[in-house]
């Protein structure tokens, strides 16, 4: 039988919002398995449990640069949020971003080769990432970044430092932007229900599934309940069919139509998104600490 911690409850209720001791049941019953709790949860305790499950803890800034019609987003993590206010870092974050709109590197790997020099470091961003790390004393990296230079026009929209939208368009600027920011908001995966991952697809299919297996109905009624919230589903992660955030009477679509505005495609950057950020036990740490130091002792 696997150990459930306290740290993993804590860990559990942070994402779900559900009650402890339910943590405690879920993680018990998944043996450990986090990621199979948090479902065991949703399907017990609906929605409730899945609302907080888009927070994410790692730290890092998303940044942007846009020229004309080329943009390029960066998403650069680091360990703590104290790092994420210091000008060395944010200097290595903007700078990324312009590298990537004006050279276009294939991968991580390639941006890094490219040449710059800040505070004394280079000749290329690799080597600055390595001196800041040394002169901060903090591990930095670069997780992703996109590129857009399809001959579209770009919005981009950062909130923060955290959350990072880049908009490919044809048509008004404003309706764009406040597309940028919808995105921010609503954080849907895609721009219509046809482009949802199937991946998604299916988990949510499973959950709903559960669902109405604990519901008692018969299985022609139970197949219509997991079919409805399916496409429920759907309509809600999708860009177009989602409600406007400035008018909820209208979807982003009709939105759109009425500004003579076409939306190409969106990227949307969380800082952390899907990254587990380590939590100390600081009560096992000074355990650790103390049995060591007997140790020595004897």
């Amino acid at each position: 039988m696997a150990v459930i911690t306290a740290s993993m409850v804590a860990e559990l209720r942070a994402k779900t919002d559900a009650p402890m001791m339910e943590c405690k049941k879920a993680l018990t019953e998944a043996e450990g398995d986090m990621a199979k709790a948090e479902e065991l949860l949703r399907v017990k305790l609906g929605t409730k449990a899945g609302k907080a499950a888009s927070r994410v803890t790692a730290e890092g800034v998303v940044t942007s640069f846009v020229s004309g019609t080329t943009g390029a987003m960066i998403e650069v993590n680091c360990e703590t949020d104290f790092v994420t206010k210091n000008d060395s870092f944010l200097a290595l974050a903007n700078a990324a971003a312009k590298l990537v709109a004006e050279h276009n590197p294939a991968d991580i790997a390639a941006l890094g080769a490219l040449p710059y020099s800040q505070d004394s470091f280079g000749p290329t961003l690799e080597d600055v990432r390595k001196g800041l790390i040394g002169k901060i004393g903090e591990n930095m990296s670069f997780r992703r970044f996109k590129r857009a230079a399809g001959g579209a026009k770009i919005a981009n929209y950062l909130h923060g430092t955290r959350i990072g939208v880049l908009v490919e368009f044809e048509g008004d600027e404003t309706a764009a932007k406040d597309v940028a920011m919808h995105v921010a908001a609503m954080k849907p995966v895609s721009l219509t229900s046809a482009e949802v991952p199937a991946e998604l697809i299916e988990k949510e299919r499973s959950v709903a599934a559960a669902k109405a297996a604990e519901s008692g109905k018969p299985a022609d009624i139970a197949t219509k309940m997991v079919e409805g919230s399916v496409q429920k589903y759907l309509k809600e992660v999708s860009l177009f069919n989602q409600s406007f955030v400035k008018n909820d009477k209208q979807t982003v679509e009709q939105m759109l139509k009425a500004a003579n505005t076409t939306v190409k495609a969106f990227t949307l950057y969380v800082v952390g998104e899907g990254i587990e950020k380590k939590v100390d036990d600081f009560a096992a740490e000074v355990a650790a600490q103390v049995a060591a130091a007997q140790s020595a002792a004897a």
